[in-house]
């Protein structure tokens, strides 16, 4: 009985390492990118606010949205970086 309870318990632990392994693995990267959120739907602050949602126009290049890695590039007016002009 003991060395099929030891079997069992390798069984699982071995199933739990390859399990936690495969999920770091799908793990998605996030990138910022400025200049493509709608008002109000903004991550986070800004240069030119404190809080998340609290943009008020839409393609604000000093707000962001986080994306996939990658992600950003591929969007019309999409940046990875805040503009360094400080006008709002």
């Amino acid at each position: 009985m003991t060395s099929t309870l030891t079997r069992s318990l390798g069984v699982l632990l071995a199933a739990a390492v390859v399990t936690a392994s495969s999920a770091k693995a799908d793990e998605v990267k996030y990138e910022k990118c400025f200049g493509v959120a709608k008002a109000g739907q903004n991550d986070c602050k800004s240069s030119t606010h404190i809080c998340a949602g609290k943009s008020t126009a839409d393609r604000d290049p000093h707000t962001y949205i986080d994306v996939p890695a990658g992600t950003c590039a591929k969007l019309a007016g999409g940046m990875t970086t805040e503009p360094a002009d400080t006008k709002k």
